[in-house]
């Protein structure tokens, strides 16, 4: 008769095979299959999708447990299952009236229970309890199944949605590398609308006209491999060194009898075999086939071997990229040409951060403060909404940088890159944010500016590491619209 235990145990294999065909089936799809043929990342990125899929859905079929009614089903099961025989057989009525109002099985119970009834068999109550058993499992398998094949039709959607956003992403931006993918997938759980394709072409055709702005996205983007660490790092290397080994050649100890063709080491009884001119062939036999029967001898001696330890490494330790924090002026001076710079600077930085893995946050400030994330599961949709805001208000850049280096000063913002594009038309910053700052630069957090206008204050800019000034001239800005590509003016 099979227990409450045996059941779950079954129910359990039942759930991490009804996964584990969900698993295949889902990478077996055509437009997955495709699209991760093309890219290893993108695979990459898909099959960790589909493990945190599977480990979700695990939880779920555990937290949402039975019904009420397969719950009951199971208490009458266990308890049928600990009475005895006659017992049983003498309340199966009861039983039949409990089966009746919870479970399918009550027609078969009822068809079973009249069988007896007609026929007595000894082992009713086990047979009766494997066939209800059975059903139990079929029960709750059917309902796993059923949830597995919900969570796996909403996961498709996911995909293929994710794959849709993607495709539109690569046919906007040509510049993009599908083999380098990083965070880009993430972000594609948006989905984008043909006035967000449309405006995305607006701003690659603007980048197109003014590569400067590229140029200095990357600058910005290789500066964070430029860290200059204290200390050397530990690599692992082989060196050679002399340690005590037991090895069979060593003649310190007789352990044993063995099979070999060493005659120095052959038991008396062996060399018998040659006293008699029949069974010497015996002997030489034995020996060819290295069968003779030698003492087997064990010791200890000291061998020189490879040991692979830590020694300091020579080159410079690598440092896991921060986030780029992108602090916009939102204000009304910049409206114009030099609010289309900081979209398009803050869109390239943002590709920049998906493909290596970084996080990205636009902060603008004007009169109002706005924050966005652009890299994160609404990355797309935050990166529209940010694209689309007009700037307008007044400039007051004291708070941003504040709330920049309360970010920075926090474990997860180490090695960050703040980038703040403004026309810099602003007063100098007190001496007590420029210490913040100067104490943050040595703990290889990078401040950086990007001036708009030729009028920037250049005493605030002075509290920056690295500053870029872009303001292509008018008669420029016309020219770039007939050779894009173009050099105009761009000092660092």
């Amino acid at each position: 008769m099979l227990s409450a235990e045996s059941l779950n145990m079954g129910l359990m294999l039942a759930e991490s095979g009804l996964l584990d065909a969900a698993m295949t089936e889902l990478m077996s799809h055509p437009q997955l299959l495709v699209l991760t043929e093309r890219s290893p990342a993108i695979k990459r990125a898909v099959k960790k999708q589909l493990h945190r899929w599977r480990g979700q859905t695990k939880r779920k079929l555990v937290q949402q447990g039975l019904s009420a009614s397969l719950k009951q089903e199971i208490q009458y099961y266990e308890l049928a299952t600990e009475k005895t025989a006659r017992t049983f057989e003498k309340e199966i009525d009861t039983l039949l009236s409990q089966l009746k109002s919870v479970s399918s099985f009550y027609p078969q119970a009822e068809k079973l229970a009249a069988h007896q009834a007609q026929h007595a068999d000894p082992m009713f109550q086990s047979y009766f309890c494997n066939k209800w058993h059975a059903h139990l499992k079929a029960e709750i398998q059917k309902n796993q199944s059923d949830s597995v094949e919900a969570q796996k039709q909403k996961l498709l959607e996911d995909l293929y949605r994710r794959i849709s956003t993607y495709q539109q992403m690569d046919g906007v931006d040509q510049s993009g590398d599908i083999s380098k993918v990083g965070r880009l997938w993430d972000m594609a759980a948006s989905s984008l609308s043909q006035q967000d394709v449309t405006l995305l072409k607006r701003f690659i055709a603007f980048l197109e006209k003014n590569p400067e702005l590229q140029a200095i996205a990357e600058q910005l983007g290789r500066m964070a491999n430029q860290v200059n660490l204290s200390g050397p790092s530990q690599q692992p290397t082989e060196t050679l060194k002399t340690k005590p080994e037991r090895q069979v050649d060593v003649p310190d100890d007789i352990t044993g009898i063995c099979q070999s063709d060493r005659v120095d080491r052959l038991l008396p009884n062996e060399a018998v075999l040659l006293a008699d001119p029949a069974l010497e062939v015996v002997f030489y036999k034995q020996l060819v086939d290295k069968q003779l029967l030698n003492y087997q001898f064990s010791g200890k001696a000291y061998r020189r071997k490879k040991v692979e330890t830590q020694a300091p490494s020579q080159s410079k330790p690598e440092k896991k990229k921060g986030p780029f924090i992108i602090a916009v002026d939102a204000s009304g001076s910049m409206s114009g040409f030099p609010e289309q710079c900081a979209k398009a600077l803050a869109y390239v930085l943002m590709r920049i951060a998906a493909t290596e893995h970084r996080d990205c946050y636009v902060m603008l400030f004007s009169t109002d403060h706005i924050s966005y994330e652009l890299t994160g599961e609404r990355g797309l949709q935050e990166a529209m909404s940010f694209l689309s805001y007009r700037f307008h208000g007044g400039t007051d850049m004291t708070p941003v940088i504040d709330k920049a280096i309360n970010l920075m000063e926090s474990d997860r913002y180490q090695n960050a890159d703040l980038v703040v594009v403004s026309d810099f038309i602003a007063p100098k910053q007190s001496d007590a944010m420029i210490n913040k700052v100067e104490a943050l630069k040595a703990n290889h957090n990078r401040f950086h500016a990007v001036s708009l206008s030729k009028y920037g204050n250049p005493s605030l800019m002075a509290m920056f590491d690295h500053c870029w000034r872009y303001q292509p001239s008018l008669g420029g800005r016309l020219l770039s619209q007939w050779w894009p590509g173009k050099s105009f003016t761009t000092q660092k």
